[in-house]
């Protein structure tokens, strides 16, 4: 049986997909914060996943281990890019999620030039399914 949006985002850890624009996939073991029907998550402003969700907002989203090894089947999501405004209430949903790897996050931050400087949010919803 599939897994649902609602159980995935409640993995700790999780293997995100994002797709080039000619479709080739890019998992990237990540970390995220179910709120409410959504997932949030925080990355590297100038990463390869923000690009390609800005080109292709389709993304997928597994249950994985630590390092990025699936753990569920992969389900159909869409994904947007958050304002700035944004970034530092993501960013400190995260921190309290994975307490214990608070210090040297925070401290990566701080020694690339800032939260908002190097940081956005990103927010992954379920993919509306085809009307029948």
């Amino acid at each position: 049986m599939a897994p649902r949006f609602e159980d995935v985002i409640a993995s700790k850890y999780l293997l995100l997909t994002t797709f080039t624009k000619d479709g080739r996939p890019k998992p990237t073991p990540t970390w995220g914060v179910p709120d409410s029907d959504r997932l949030l998550v925080i990355t590297d402003d100038g990463s390869w996943k923000v690009k390609r969700i800005r080109n292709t907002p389709r993304v997928t989203i597994a249950r994985s281990s630590a390092l990025g090894t699936p753990r569920s089947e992969a389900v159909e999501a869409v994904a947007r890019v958050l304002p700035k405004s944004e970034t530092r209430r993501v960013y400190n949903a995260v921190l309290r999620r994975y307490w214990y790897h608070a210090g040297w996050f925070y401290a990566h931050s701080i020694l690339r030039g800032g939260v908002n400087k190097v940081h956005v949010g990103v927010e992954i919803k379920p993919a509306e399914l085809p009307r029948q």
